[in-house]
């Protein structure tokens, strides 16, 4: 579900849903970002899992850093894509 971190959540058509979570920025003003993708879509299979991140980013300013992984999260093409890279290695770092 959407927290106080989440500048962009959707419901994917299958079932489940992705989101774009945003970390505190670093001191250094590196700002970090990540690509989350819930699978299950039965909400009561999700307790006590956190959804795979998929996808994380990080640049000089939010704006940056959230269009990077926009072009991830809305297009579910690049969703499935980004899925298999993380079976693969663990995420993928735009």
């Amino acid at each position: 579900m959407p927290s106080d971190n989440t500048l962009y959540h959707r419901n994917l058509p299958g079932g489940g849903y992705v989101d774009v979570d945003v970390d505190q920025p670093s001191g250094s003003g590196t700002h970090r970002a990540h690509v989350a993708v819930e699978r299950r879509s039965d909400p009561m299979r999700r307790d006590g899992h956190t959804p795979p991140i998929v996808a994380s980013a990080e640049g000089g300013t939010l704006q940056a850093v959230f269009a990077k992984l926009l072009a991830i999260a809305a297009d579910n093409v690049a969703v499935a894509r980004a899925l298999l890279r993380w079976k693969g290695d663990g995420k993928a770092r735009f």
